[in-house]
């Protein structure tokens, strides 16, 4: 294994614990800053607006620099925005070192995963892409449980302390670990990379992107709340439950990449299948403690297991022009992220209680399916159609 995807593993590892930790966090969060549990839920959404504008703006301006420095680069703003949550006397102040943070996370995973999958042959690249994202389960597994569980012994800004120094390490991994990459500024354009939207395909990717992830991120967001509030479970245990949910991200992250390098339409459309199925049986049994251990476990594993077959994907489908399509998809899944915290936060708000952002991520996911459903179909026609003109070509 190259040793660079460990550095990108390890990058990946501190994005991915600011982006989730704050989850468990969240009722202390909002106590601290005396709002309610759906203002306290835009520090999430507000990051994952900021990562879709980080993603399109920073990838496009630095899509002719040099990979690595750019990578350098966009860890000290993460490290800056995450110092700057730390200190935020007010609210105000806390959303904007999450938007600072939150800056670097979609250039960051869009140019790394193109990165990943040019160390390896193109037959891995989907087990590669998953090895970078398995920073990502990590920081669930261990991150964001021992992370939740300083942020309740000491504060929740001591959590947000720890992740600067996880960004510095992470930092130094990457300058270390991450070769020098040949790099032709010249047979690089903005256009070209522009180009690659012109594709139905990479739209329909990032549609099933947004609405997949929409599913798995909305239930999570106000995870806390159910754990506590409607399976009976004390504040204590969030930080061990949450650490299940992250051994299904781990497992699901691992056994996804496999499954997609064989086929990623259908991988794609048995996990969405799947997180259906969990998201509705959570959502029904959601008094029920061991029903709601099993339904983290399995929603964590379906949910992520799509990850390595939606970005190897829109990058199969973007062609010679994968960095900006690819930086876009690290937006679509925050987009998802974004609206399905925000459509779950209306349903509290409503009055339909701690189980309505479940019920709002299945309909997310069978909206999700839906579209698969149709991108698999009209690629299926698009090759069918090919091979027609080329036996026609063949006889003439």
């Amino acid at each position: 294994m190259p040793l660079g995807l460990i550095a990108l593993a390890l990058g990946a590892f501190g994005i991915g614990l600011t982006e989730f930790v704050i989850m468990g966090l969240l009722p202390e969060v909002a106590m601290d800053f005396a709002v309610s549990e759906a203002v306290a839920g835009w520090l999430i959404s507000g990051y994952a607006l900021s990562v879709v504008v980080g993603a399109l703006g920073l990838t496009a301006a630095t899509v002719r620099l040099p990979r690595k420095p750019v990578l350098v680069g966009l860890m000290i703003l993460f490290i800056l925005g995450n110092s700057l949550t730390a200190l935020a006397p007010n609210y105000e102040v806390a959303m904007i070192g999450r938007v600072i943070a939150a800056l670097c996370h979609g250039g960051f995973f869009g140019i790394g995963s193109v990165v990943a999958a040019g160390l390896v042959p193109a037959n891995k690249q989907a087990q590669a892409i998953a090895i970078m994202f398995t920073g990502l389960t990590a920081a669930n597994v261990l991150g964001v449980p021992f992370g939740t569980f300083l942020g309740q012994q000491a504060g929740w800004r001591s959590t947000f302390w720890a992740i600067s120094g996880i960004g510095i390490v992470a930092l130094i991994g990457i300058m270390v670990l991450v070769p020098v990459l040949a790099h032709k500024p010249n047979e690089i354009s903005l256009r070209a990379e522009l180009g690659a939207f012109a594709s139905r395909q990479v739209w329909l990717s990032l549609g099933v992107t947004v609405l997949a992830f929409g599913g798995m991120f909305g239930a999570f967001t106000f995870i806390a709340y159910t754990l506590t509030e409607v399976s009976g479970f004390s504040a204590g245990a969030v930080p061990w439950l949450l650490v299940l949910f992250g051994i299904g991200l781990f497992v699901g992250n691992w056994l996804g990449g496999k499954m997609a390098d064989r086929s990623i339409d259908r991988t794609l459309l048995i996990f969405i299948s799947a997180l259906i199925v969990v998201l509705s049986g959570f959502a029904t049994f959601a008094t029920s403690q061991p029903a709601t251990i099993v339904a983290l476990i399995l929603m964590g594993g379906f949910g992520f297991g799509t990850v390595p077959g939606l970005q190897s994907r829109i990058m199969r489908y973007a062609g010679s022009a994968p960095t900006l399509a690819s930086g876009a998809n690290i937006g679509a899944f925050n987009l998802g992220n974004a609206l399905g915290a925000w459509v779950g936060g209306v349903g509290i708000t409503a009055g339909l209680g701690y189980t309505a952002p479940i019920w709002i991520g299945a309909a997310f996911a069978a909206a999700a399916l839906v579209l698969m459903l149709v991108a698999k179909g009209l690629a299926g026609k698009t090759v069918a159609i090919q091979a027609n003109d080329g036996l026609t070509a063949s006889t003439h």
